[in-house]
């Protein structure tokens, strides 16, 4: 998404950007603080953001008939997760809000464990946990390093709502900077997810030393799952599943509010 704006591929807008790293449950508790100007955070903790934060309609990710996936060392069914430990990549993801969605329990009725995204397989291996919400790379390659699918939380949720893409992450800017940077930032990033697109080899070759030891063919593959049409901006189906995420949420108590989507 952001290959065009780090390489000065698009045109900035008179704007400079400083590009951090960080996990995405770190990013969602900076913005929480305030301490960002721009930042990709999950949905589902934007809705304790909105009132700081204006949602973009473009740069975010859906799964679109797959997702987060439940892995263990063996295969367990929705009412023995329930009873069992699962480690979570932090409480404000959207993949743990879809967890609980899926489980049909509260925060606190199920022992739900946060550990770093990337470390959650290892946690299952060491007997930290039971099972693990894995939002990586991992989603392409846990059979291969041994675990088994209890189940994809992206393709429940498509199956579950006719079809509709599951809401997982989108990018925001402080609503405190004004309109008319608002309005570029968006802009600019529209053009960056486009630019990365329409030059899909170069982006991923950037995207290759941040995927934790997979090769240029699956990278392209899991890219290709988060960045297509629906980041350039959401549409009516990304909408309608914004729509029904938040309210889902909300009907459940898991969110104190449904916030307006762009």
């Amino acid at each position: 998404m952001f290959f065009a704006m780090a390489k000065g591929l698009v045109d900035l807008r008179g704007l400079a950007f400083e590009h951090v790293l960080q996990d995405i449950e770190t990013l969602n508790r900076r913005c929480q603080n305030g301490e960002l100007d721009v930042s990709a955070v999950s949905f589902h903790a934007y809705t304790t953001l909105s009132d700081q934060y204006a949602l973009l309609p473009c740069g975010a990710s859906f799964g679109d008939g797959y997702g987060p996936c439940l892995v263990a060392r063996k295969p367990y069914s929705r009412e023995e997760l329930k009873k069992l430990r699962i480690a979570v990549p932090g409480l404000l993801t959207s993949a743990y809000l879809t967890l609980q969605l899926y489980l049909g329990l509260p925060h606190g009725n199920f022992p739900a464990v946060v550990i770093p995204f990337d470390k959650i397989q290892e946690a299952i291996l060491a007997g930290q946990v039971d099972a693990g919400l894995i939002i990586h790379e991992g989603q392409l390659t846990y059979a291969q390093e041994g675990f088994s699918l209890c189940e994809d939380l992206g393709k429940w949720w498509s199956q579950d709502t006719a079809g509709l893409p599951l809401p997982l992450g989108g990018n925001v800017v402080r609503r405190a900077l004004g309109s008319e940077v608002i309005t570029a930032v968006t802009e600019t990033l529209r053009e960056s997810v486009r630019y990365g697109l329409a030059h899909r080899p170069a982006a991923v070759r950037h995207a290759l030393p941040l995927s934790r030891g997979m090769d240029e063919t699956h990278t392209d593959k899991f890219i290709g799952m988060y960045v297509n049409g629906l980041t350039l901006d959401f549409g009516a189906r990304g909408r309608a599943g914004l729509r029904e995420f938040f309210g889902r949420a909300q009907a459940a108590g898991l969110i104190p509010v449904a916030p307006p989507v762009p």
